[in-house]
């Protein structure tokens, strides 16, 4: 019984870390995109980082997904769904910046 209330313990605390991490990378975001403070191109780098290691936090502490102790089969899937996401917003974009540049010749 002891196990099972120190293993709950230990999912409470993972979940609050990362529940915590995901806050803090959502209003860094949130704050440069508000305050203007920094340049264009710097703003878009620090939220395009934060957006990435935010993406890694949810795996990490809520989808409970560690490279060590995971099954092949669990990696195969979270890479075919990786390949999948990028296919779907490399194709979005292409279709966006193509109409944009249809609108304007």
């Amino acid at each position: 019984m002891e196990n099972a209330e120190a293993a709950a313990g230990r999912k409470l605390k993972s979940y609050l870390t990362g529940y915590g991490l995901a806050l803090v990378l959502t209003a860094i975001p949130f704050g440069i995109a508000a305050s203007g403070f920094l340049p264009r191109g710097t703003a878009l780098f620090v939220i395009g980082t934060a957006a990435l290691i935010q993406v890694l936090v949810h795996l990490r502490y809520f989808l409970q997904l560690r490279l060590r102790s995971a099954s092949p089969e669990r990696l195969l899937a979270t890479a075919f769904a990786a390949v999948l996401i990028v296919i779907m917003i490399g194709g979005s974009l292409w279709i966006m910046f193509n109409l944009h540049y249809r609108m304007w010749v």
